[in-house]
């Protein structure tokens, strides 16, 4: 049977509902959505679209983390954005993340996200 274990981390915004940060599942680990939130002030980052991904990076970054794992772990991305014409931003930022071998992406325009953020990546990872 699948062992479950959710993981809670203070390098990552507390959530703001009823879900958690993430949730292991054996070698699994599954992130709730993360937007550019500073876990330190819960603010939301001004500047660029660019500076908002890498603090979005930074989230999922700390839930991984915390699970057993890390960015060069995971399998799959969900990407969220308020206005399609930030895709070339986003993959700027990810090109200097993941140079070689990818993780397979999505990403979809939305009309709106929480506290009117701009962008908000959710990520599969294997836990090594």
């Amino acid at each position: 049977m699948a062992k479950r274990r959710v993981i809670h981390t203070a390098q990552a915004p507390e959530a703001i509902g009823p879900y958690s940060q993430g949730i292991c599942c054996d070698n699994l680990i599954f992130t709730a959505g993360q937007i550019p939130l500073d876990p330190k002030t819960g603010k939301l980052v001004t500047g660029s679209f660019e500076d908002q991904v890498y603090q979005v990076l930074r989230n999922l970054s700390g839930i991984l983390s915390t699970g057993g794992s890390d960015l060069d772990h995971v399998i799959k991305f969900t990407v969220f954005l308020t206005d399609l014409n930030n895709f070339a931003a986003l993959n700027r930022v990810f090109e200097k993340y993941f140079a070689t071998d990818p993780p397979a992406r999505s990403a979809v325009q939305v009309s709106a996200l929480p506290l009117g953020a701009e962008v908000e990546i959710e990520a599969v990872a294997l836990r090594p």
